[in-house]
């Protein structure tokens, strides 16, 4: 342990690496950000009347290969950084004394993931107290056997633990509220558990004229299970859960209670730009908010578990889930260090613990979010077949292959039968723990994956960027249920899924810009979201929603004429949001909508409406000479305006606007403030790069400013930022949610603001 004069307080969770600075020394697949060793310490005092009880600490997630002490003695070790742990604390503990916890989180080996992970105590840590007869960790699972409109037919299992010396008698009680707060369910059920044991009981039951939830209905129940002695309580959990169906069909698809839906998805990682990976709950509630405007249904934890609010997020707003376990197993992935396939790669990760810790992460994963009714599948890993990174075949030195990392077969690599054996392993673990949803994995080289038993030992297989594949793999596989488990932009991919019934899915590549998975220096992180760093859609967000959502909609954007299509699979829409250009440019303005029909208007004359059935690449474009002034956009369905979009020349910048978002929901004292950039009357100056810097009067902290650029070296932890199309975020940590607290906005030549929080 370091010498304590090197200590420093901080507020957790805690993630050092995003404190930077950023530094070509480090790795691209990471972010550019420093990795190391870290050291935690808390000292706490256990009141007397807590004696007899059992204490634990629990640890949503530690990055990485971390190490728990309590008072000098050695509490456990767990090197994968996404999986929630606790350790027994109760041998240890000196009552009306001072305790000391110390953790030590190793992230020397850096460059060990090709995104960016960050470092430390990142997520939530909880002291748990309990009698010594107790519900175990993670003990309570709502197992349903039938789900209909009609009855929902389930059993509670309960895992009791006796720590005692001596056989206890206790009642175990059930208890389900709907989302009105009414009992609707009531039972238990008289149990003996022996000393120093545990025990595992279930409680069948059914449920009539459930309320089930949906992706456009999310509605939850409140489960709560008690262990009751002699009308005392001695231990409870309470979880917020729900009732729904999931069939996946060769033929048909998925669907969800007997409905037969497309699962609009998109790909997402741990991280926020200047938070970090410690993000707050709050933070994730707006990106999730936006997600679902844009059409979003479900979402793909790539490539690992995440926070644990994050699943009860997607319970509460109606997202589908797909949870993963791993990216690589036993043999390590390429992790570029100047560049995405530039240089010489490294190879440290999680392979290295893949043989000792596999079952019990996959385990641990799937007891965690047992009770999710948001998760539909477990994932067991990530291209994990990518060709010659690391597995390589006989078969890969003729046909259409993807291929990066060497042509053809690669006689030293690890055979590709090796697939076979380890997803056959992993796929038995999730079946031991949950035999209600699938086992899935994303395939990325499915022709050298055909020559092993690696897509038999799935329930449902997903194919990366591999549409071509999907009607050829049906005829030869008509058993096969296949979906796209990560895509690019492009429409065709999408049409791939909409015109095709067998094909249930499509998870984008990605919903949101992430640190890490860079291209060479200056660049740090990847910008193929449809949502930016800073949370902010970018245009291409705009055109997904032309396609996924339901609620009319309308957006113009406009660029320089284009000699032709970009058609890349991340074909983001040269389309921007500014209408300020070179008097008489010839211009093309384009048009995203789910509408029959759009109009365009300069200032109020109208260019005519066009018919979205004549654009079948689901863009409606007009070409037009520069005007200053106001270009407006207007959609109709059957003749009638149902949605419209306008843009106006800004002048010169002059003020700050502030759109403050409070924790309304988690209470938790969070404020996000948007800064604009604008001019005299108020228009938002798209192109402006100002910096911006804020101070606070108040008992509050400063978290992190973010602009959404992917290439930016300023310092994550400074009070100044520049703006990225004239905006940023501002994330302020109040100590209370009633607290006041005066923010200051100010750039150099702009007018300042005032704000009070």
């Amino acid at each position: 342990m370091p010498d304590t004069g090197g200590w420093r307080n901080v507020m957790l969770p805690h993630d050092w690496s995003i404190e930077g600075p950023f530094s070509d020394a480090w790795a691209s697949a990471t972010g550019y950000l420093p990795g190391g060793i870290g050291w935690y310490k808390k000292t706490f005092t256990v009141p007397g009347q807590m004696k007899g009880k059992r204490l634990y600490i629990y640890f949503d997630g530690v990055y990485k290969n971390s190490t728990v002490w309590l008072n000098g003695h050695y509490l456990g070790n767990r090197p994968n950084g996404f999986i929630a742990f606790q350790y027994d604390m109760t041998a240890f503990i000196k009552p009306n004394q001072p305790n000391v916890l110390v953790v030590k989180a190793d992230h020397t080996a850096f460059a060990d993931s090709r995104w960016y992970t960050g470092s430390g105590i990142y997520r939530n840590v909880y002291l748990i107290a309990k009698e010594p007869v107790h519900i175990e960790n993670w003990g309570v699972q709502l197992i349903p056997s039938s789900v209909t409109a009609a009855a929902a037919t389930a059993t509670a299992k309960v895992i009791v633990k006796n720590s005692s010396s001596k056989t206890s008698a206790i009642t175990v009680q059930v208890n389900l509220k709907d989302n009105k707060g009414n009992t609707v369910l009531q039972k238990s059920k008289q149990v003996r558990i022996n000393a120093a044991d545990s025990m595992a009981t279930e409680l069948p039951f059914s449920l009539s004229n459930p309320q089930l939830w949906s992706d456009k209905d999310p509605v939850l129940y409140q489960l709560n299970v008690a262990l009751l002695s002699g009308g005392k309580i001695l231990d409870s959990y309470t979880e917020q859960t729900g009732f729904r169906s999931l069939r996946f069909d060769a033929d048909s698809g998925f669907f969800l209670n007997n409905r037969n839906i497309k699962l609009k998805g998109v790909c997402i990682h741990d991280d926020a730009g200047a938070l970090g990976v410690a993000v707050p709950e709050a933070v994730w509630r707006r990106r999730l908010r936006i997600l679902k405007e844009g059409g979003c249904n479900s979402l793909r934890m790539s490539h690992n578990p995440h926070v644990d609010y994050l699943y009860h997020l997607c319970d509460e707003m109606g997202f589908l889930v797909i949870d993963e376990a791993f990216d690589e197993w036993e043999e390590g992935k390429n992790k570029w260090i100047k560049g995405w396939n530039v240089g010489a790669p490294g190879k440290d990760g999680y392979h290295e613990y893949f043989t000792r810790w596999a079952a019990a992460d996959t385990r641990d994963m799937i007891l965690r979010n047992y009770n999710h009714p948001s998760i539909i599948a477990w994932s067991i890993g990530n291209e994990i077949d990518y060709p010659n990174d690391p597995y390589s075949s006989e078969v890969l030195s003729s046909g259409n292959n993807p291929q990066i990392y060497g042509r053809g077969y690669l006689p030293d690599h690890p055979a590709a039968k090796r697939l076979g054996e380890l997803s056959q392993q992993l796929a038995a673990v999730v079946k031991k723990y949950d035999t209600t949803r699938p086992v899935t994995a994303a395939l990325a080289g499915v022709v050298m994956s055909n020559t092993t038993t690696y897509p038999e030992n799935l329930d449902w297989v997903g194919y990366n960027y591999q549409e071509y594949r999907y009607a050829g793999d049906r005829t030869t596989y008509p058993k096969r249920k296949i979906y796209g488990s990560e895509n690019g932009m492009a429409l065709r991919a999408w049409n791939a899924v909409d015109s095709n019934q067998f094909i249930s899915a499509q998870y984008l590549w990605t919903g949101i810009d992430y640190l890490g998975e860079a291209g060479a220096w200056p660049q740090r992180s990847n910008g193929a979201g449809l949502i930016n760093l800073a949370g902010f859609p970018k245009t291409e967000y705009y055109f997904r929603q032309s396609l996924w959502s339901d609620k009319p909609m309308i957006y113009a954007g406009v660029s320089q004429i284009q000699k032709e299509e970009d058609k890349s699979i991340w074909s983001h829409k040269k389309a921007e949001p500014v209408w300020n250009w070179v008097a008489n440019d010839t211009l093309q303005v384009s048009c995203f909508t789910n509408c029959t029909e759009a109009e365009l208007f300069i200032n109020n004359q109208s260019l005519g409406k066009k018919q979205m059935a004549g654009f079948p690449n689901h863009v409606i474009v007009w070409r037009t000479n520069f005007q200053a002034g106001k270009l407006k956009v207007v959609g109709y369905n059957h003749g009638r305006a149902v949605a419209d979009y306008s843009l106006a020349t800004a002048g010169n910048a002059y003020t700050l606007t502030a759109a403050v978002e409070k924790d309304t929901a988690g209470k938790t004292g969070l404020v996000q403030v948007v800064v604009t950039v604008v001019d005299k009357e108020g228009v938002a100056v798209n192109n402006a790069v100002n910096g911006i810097t804020v101070t606070m009067n108040g008992k509050a902290v400063l978290l992190g400013l973010e602009s959404g650029s992917t290439n930016s070296h300023e310092d994550y932890k400074a009070n100044t930022r520049k703006t990225v199309n004239g905006k940023i975020i501002v994330y302020i940590q109040k100590s209370s949610f009633t607290e006041k607290v005066n923010l200051n906005l100010s750039s150099e030549g702009l007018q300042p603001l005032a704000v009070e929080l």
